[in-house]
């Protein structure tokens, strides 16, 4: 399964259509096989989602993200998880272990003043 999380640097994007790119992250019976980061390919409505079903993700992982974005992943089968912060290497530890909640927030903005992700 490919995991992708919105990133700037090394840490979650707090919103993921203006992300720096996407960490995207294969992972097999509990274990990291791959890791691979994708540019952000830019932020036009719609598209995202599409692109990101098209490598392959079955889950994506931002700080916050829209409603019409969220309704779109689920659309291409993409379980949406929300509300991450810190380092992306701890964000791929708690998923695989299975600690990683998504607290289902959805911006309400795309002024987001450090707002989104909250």
């Amino acid at each position: 399964m490919i995991i992708a999380i919105a990133k700037e640097g090394n840490s979650v994007s707090q919103h993921f259509g203006h992300c720096q790119g996407f960490e995207l992250v294969t992972i097999e019976d509990g274990n990291v096989i791959s890791k691979e980061t994708v540019p952000n390919p830019g932020h036009r409505p719609g598209f995202l989602p599409v692109f990101l079903a098209e490598k392959g993700v079955k889950v994506i992982i931002a700080g916050g993200m829209g409603g019409s974005a969220q309704d779109l992943f689920a659309q291409n089968g993409i379980e949406v998880y929300t509300g991450a912060h810190g380092e992306i290497s701890g964000i791929i530890d708690a998923y695989v272990a299975g600690t990683l909640e998504s607290v289902g927030g959805v911006c309400s903005s795309h002024h987001f003043e450090g707002s989104c992700g909250n």
